[in-house]
């Protein structure tokens, strides 16, 4: 069979393609994805499916920062190129792309959905249209050290303000036996999309809301809202190193799995790298659902019981309306977010499925017990306003994690700067109301 060549752009082309805004396959790197053992369990699917068709798959590499990689897609895809087919998209780009973007339904039929999180396939269907198919899901969780919470008398913490006190503790006790550099508390807190995705936590567990609600009403600027971005503020320098205010998922998963944090905010990813052999944590590591803030402020805001709140996350796999060989990519696309290839990464990297049926498969249970224990955290994840805003969620999005890069820099108090955001944001608010 006559080979043809598909390029998967399920990461982002190299500085030559940034620079261009084209696709040049036979200058492209072959890797894909961004974080912990994405490149591996695609390159493997991928060739998986090259074995059983036939057909070569070039895949082009990406940034860890999804906010740059959202903005060379729409250099590529504005430039019209037929060269990329098929593209991995986070959760909250496609009512951004959807423009560019193939009906999957149209290509695979109206059934390519059926199984999957009903929440995930309405969040990837814009105008009718399913330009997007999940591949894995995702919900912020608490990673925490079982052995120090239990050498120091500690049950793992509901609350921020008791995760602010233990890690406080044990890092001053720790450091005192003579590890200078454990820390309490890592997360996410480069200003970028990442940081939406933690202080959305934030403001959400404390009774703030969520930005903006589902009627496309500004909501930020509140006094929960103020109260959770000021208790993290605390943190920095305290018991989270100045340099998270420069961390990504990566950074954050370094600190923590070389064992010199006691808590850490990550994606499920983490757990199989903090299971390996090379890790220092291993079979040391707890994996809950977020803390929640205090109980009075959380009841009165949304007047019922507490909630923790864990940001929706999680990537896509996209057509290209671009490409000439749609039907072909498409056909990739139905291989890559199957349940097979789906059970593969859940039990070899602790990719969440998208898939419902999954989570009470016994294998994938055995190789990640959370999954199980926290399923309905995965599957009530909370959305970034990505739907209601449209084509202006980037720009929400910036000015919300620049506003909150801002105060946990110490340069503005949380009530001053969110008094600031609303302004910000009441300029954007009639592009989407």
């Amino acid at each position: 069979m006559l080979k043809k060549t598909l390029i998967a752009a399920i990461s982002m082309a190299t500085s030559t393609l940034a620079a261009t805004g084209q696709a040049q396959a036979a200058e492209l790197t072959i890797s894909c994805g961004a974080v912990g053992a994405e490149l591996t369990l695609c390159q493997e699917g991928v060739a998986a499916w090259e074995e059983q068709t036939g057909h070569e798959v070039d895949i082009v590499s990406t940034p860890n920062s999804s906010t740059e990689r959202l903005s060379l897609y729409q250099q590529i895809l504005s430039a019209n190129s037929s060269d990329i087919d098929v593209l991995q998209i986070d959760v909250v780009w496609p009512g951004l792309l959807a423009n560019h973007l193939l009906d999957l339904n149209e290509t695979l039929g109206g059934d390519a959905a059926e199984g999957h999180f009903p929440a995930i396939i309405e969040n990837n269907t814009v105008d009718g249209r399913l330009v997007a198919m999940p591949w894995f899901t995702d919900a912020g969780v608490l990673y925490y050290r079982k052995d120090l919470l239990e050498e120091y008398g500690h049950e793992p913490p509901e609350t921020w303000q008791e995760l602010t006190e233990i890690a406080r503790e044990i890092q001053a006790a720790e450091r005192e036996a003579g590890n200078d550099g454990m820390w309490g508390y890592v997360f996410q807190g480069r200003a970028y999309e990442g940081l939406t995705c933690n202080a959305l936590e934030w403001v959400a567990s404390h009774g703030g809301g969520t930005i903006v609600d589902g009627e496309g009403n500004l909501t930020i600027n509140n006094e929960q809202a103020a109260a959770a971005l000021d208790l993290a503020a605390t943190w920095i320098g305290d018991i989270t190193p100045e340099g998270a205010l420069n961390y990504t998922e990566e950074e954050a998963r370094g600190l923590f799995q070389s064992g010199n944090a006691v808590f850490m905010r990550n994606w499920p990813y983490a757990w199989s790298l903090a299971q390996s052999e090379e890790s220092e944590v291993r079979d040391r590591v707890g994996v809950i659902k977020l803390p929640h803030g205090p109980e009075s402020a959380s009841a009165a805001a949304s007047g019922g019981e507490i909630q923790s709140a864990a940001t929706l996350g999680g990537w896509n796999l996209a057509v290209s309306k671009y490409s000439e060989n749609r039907e072909l990519a498409a056909e990739l696309v139905a291989f890559l977010t199957g349940e097979a290839e789906q059970k593969r990464r859940a039990i070899e990297g602790s990719y969440n499925p998208t898939l419902e049926r999954l989570y009470e498969d016994e294998e994938v249970l055995a190789a990640v017990p959370f999954f199980g224990t926290l399923y309905d955290t995965f599957a009530n994840a909370v959305a970034r306003p990505s739907a209601v805003t449209g084509e202006s969620y980037g720009r929400v999005s910036n000015a919300f994690f620049d506003t909150t890069h801002g105060v946990l820099s110490g340069d503005t108090p949380a009530a001053d700067a969110l008094a600031q955001l609303e302004g910000q944001l009441r300029r954007l608010e009639r592009r989407w109301k």
